[in-house]
C-alpha cells in the first residue's frame, strides 16, 4: 500500500510539472486498474485507463517539440500504458486470441490480427484513426504506438497453440497470388512492378525490382515480393525457384544487378516503414521460402510435410546487405558473383536483423555471427568465411551459365529427395516451435529498437538520413 501511495505521488507530481491539472493527474492514476476480475471486466477497466491516457497525451505538444518535463510526462504515460498491456496479456492472451479467431477457426495474418484486436478491446493496440495520424509522421516524431503491436504479438507467439496458429496464417498464399496463379500458368510470367516472376524451363525466377533504392526492402516491395514467392512455389510446372535482384539505376551501380541493400533506411527514418513490416518479412515470404506455402485446412507441422515447397537458389550480384543477407540463410543453394559481399549492419542501424541471430551461427559459428551482427563484420563471398554461406562463386560474366548448371544439377534426378532432405534439415535445425519461441522475444525487443532514440541517432550519424530524399 505504501509503495502504491509513493508511486501515485511521484506520477502525479511529474504530470503536474508538465502542466497538467492536479485533478486530471489524480484521476488518471486512480483509473490504473488492478486486474483479475475476468476477461470482460479487465478489458473494460483497461480500456478506461488507456482512453484517459490518450486524453492526457493529446494535451502534450508533439513529441519533437516537448520540453524536458513534457517529455518525461509523455514517457510516463506511455510506460504505464505498456505495463498494463503487458499485464493484461500475461493473463488473457489465450482468451483474446481465441475470441479474435473464433477459437482458432479463422486464420488471420498479423496485419489483420492487430486491427481486430483494436476493435475488440479499444486501446489495447492503436486503432485505425491513431495509426493514420501516426503513419504520416517521421520516425523521430512518432509516439511509438506500434510498440503495442510488438507486445501483443509477443504474448500470442509465446503460447504454443496460438503461436503455431498465427504462423499457419502467415504461411497461407496471399489472395493476390491465388488470383494471379492462372495467369502465370497461361502466360508463364507475371509483372508485379516491384517484382517479376517467370517460368524458364524447370525453374521459377523471382526478380526483385526496386532500382532507385538498390533493391532495398520497404513497404513498396513487401506485398509484390511475397506474392511472387507464392506464385513461384505454387507453379506446378516448375521444380525449383530462384531469387535474384534486378538491375538498378543508381549512378554508382547503373546497369548492374544488385541482390538487395536490405531495409530501406531512408524510408525507415522518414517513418514510412511500420513495425509490422518485420513480421510480414520473417513470418511471411522468408518463412515461405524456408517452409513452403501452407493450406488452410492443414496446419503446417514438422512431421507432416503439409506445405507445398521447392528448393530455392539465391543469385547474389554485387552485395546482399541486411535483409538481403538474411534471405540467404533460408536458401538451399547460394551462387555469388566474384567480388560480391555480405553484411548485417545491425549495430549501425540499431535494430535486430530478423532471424539472423538464430540462423547465422549455423553457417559461420557463434563467434563470426556475433562479429557480423554486433560489430559489423563484412563477409566477402570469395573468402573462406564467405564460402560458409555461399556454395559457389562465379565470375560476373559467367553467372547465368553457372546458374543453369546449378538448376540442372538440382533437378536432373527429380526433386522428391531434395524436398525430403530440406525437410529433414529443417526439423533438426529450426522446428516450428523454435521459430515461434524466437519470434515471441523478437516481437518485443524489435518494437523497442524500432522506436528508440538510438535508432534515429544511428540513422542520422551513419546513414545521413536527414539529407536523403528518396
Amino acid at each position: 500500500m505504501a509503495s502504491k501511495i509513493a508511486e501515485a505521488s511521484t506520477d502525479i507530481s511529474l504530470l503536474e510539472k508538465a502542466g497538467f491539472a492536479a485533478s486530471d493527474a489524480k484521476g488518471w492514476f486512480a483509473a490504473l486498474p488492478e486486474l483479475g476480475d475476468g476477461f470482460d471486466a479487465d478489458s473494460r477497466s483497461c480500456t478506461k485507463f488507456w482512453n484517459l491516457s490518450e486524453v492526457l497525451r493529446a494535451k502534450l505538444p508533439p513529441r519533437a517539440a516537448r520540453g524536458l518535463d513534457e517529455k518525461a510526462a509523455g514517457e510516463l504515460i506511455h510506460r504505464r500504458e505498456l505495463g498494463l498491456r503487458d499485464e493484461f496479456l500475461s493473463i488473457h492472451a489465450e482468451e483474446l486470441y481465441g475470441r479474435l479467431t473464433v477459437r482458432r477457426s479463422r486464420l488471420l495474418r498479423v496485419e489483420e490480427l492487430v486491427l481486430e484486436a483494436a476493435r475488440l478491446i479499444p486501446g489495447l493496440v492503436p486503432g485505425a484513426q491513431a495509426m493514420a495520424a501516426e503513419g504520416v509522421l517521421p520516425l523521430k516524431e512518432k509516439e511509438g504506438l506500434e510498440i503495442d503491436h510488438g507486445i501483443l504479438l509477443s504474448h500470442i507467439l509465446a503460447h504454443p497453440a496460438s503461436g503455431r496458429h498465427l504462423c499457419h496464417a502467415m504461411l497461407l498464399p496471399r489472395p493476390e497470388a491465388r488470383e494471379l496463379l492462372q495467369r502465370l500458368e497461361v502466360d508463364g510470367s507475371v509483372d508485379l512492378g516491384a517484382t517479376h516472376v517467370s517460368r524458364v524451363g524447370k525453374a521459377s525466377f523471382v526478380e526483385l525490382r526496386n532500382p532507385s533504392a538498390l533493391n532495398a526492402l520497404d513497404e513498396t516491395t513487401l506485398v509484390p515480393l511475397e506474392t511472387a514467392i507464392d506464385l513461384a512455389i505454387l507453379d506446378r510446372r516448375t521444380e525449383i525457384a530462384i531469387l535474384r535482384g534486378g538491375t538498378v539505376n543508381h549512378p554508382k551501380y547503373a546497369g548492374r544487378r544488385i541482390f538487395s541493400a536490405g531495409i530501406n533506411l531512408t524510408h525507415l527514418y522518414q517513418g514510412r516503414i511500420c513495425f509490422l513490416f518485420y513480421f510480414q518479412h520473417v513470418m511471411g515470404y522468408e518463412n515461405k521460402i524456408f517452409r513452403g506455402v501452407a493450406r488452410p485446412d492443414v496446419a503446417p507441422g514438422d512431421l507432416t510435410g503439409s506445405t507445398t515447397e521447392k528448393p530455392w537458389i539465391a543469385v547474389v550480384d554485387t552485395f546482399a546487405i541486411g535483409g538481403g543477407c538474411q534471405h540467404l540463410l533460408v536458401m538451399d543453394y547460394v551462387l555469388a558473383e566474384a567480388g560480391a559481399y555480405l553484411t548485417l549492419p545491425a549495430r549501425k542501424e540499431g535494430i535486430i536483423p530478423g532471424m539472423a541471430n538464430l540462423r547465422l551461427p549455423r553457417f559461420v559459428g557463434d563467434r563470426l555471427a556475433r562479429q557480423a551482427i554486433m560489430n559489423g563484420r563484412r563477409f566477402d563471398c570469395d573468402t573462406p568465411e564467405g564460402r560458409l554461406i555461399c556454395d559457389e562463386i562465379a565470375p560476373a560474366g559467367q553467372l547465368d551459365e553457372a546458374l543453369s548448371n546449378v538448376i540442372d544439377g538440382l533437378t536432373n534426378s527429380g526433386i522428391v529427395s531434395a524436398i525430403g532432405n530440406r525437410r529433414q534439415f529443417r526439423i533438426g535445425q529450426e522446428p516450428l516451435d523454435l521459430f515461434r519461441q524466437y519470434l515471441a522475444l523478437y516481437a518485443k525487443e524489435q518494437a523497442y529498437c524500432h522506436f528508440s532514440e538510438g535508432l534515429i541517432s544511428n540513422l542520422e550519424r551513419h546513414w545521413k538520413a536527414a539529407s536523403r530524399k528518396i
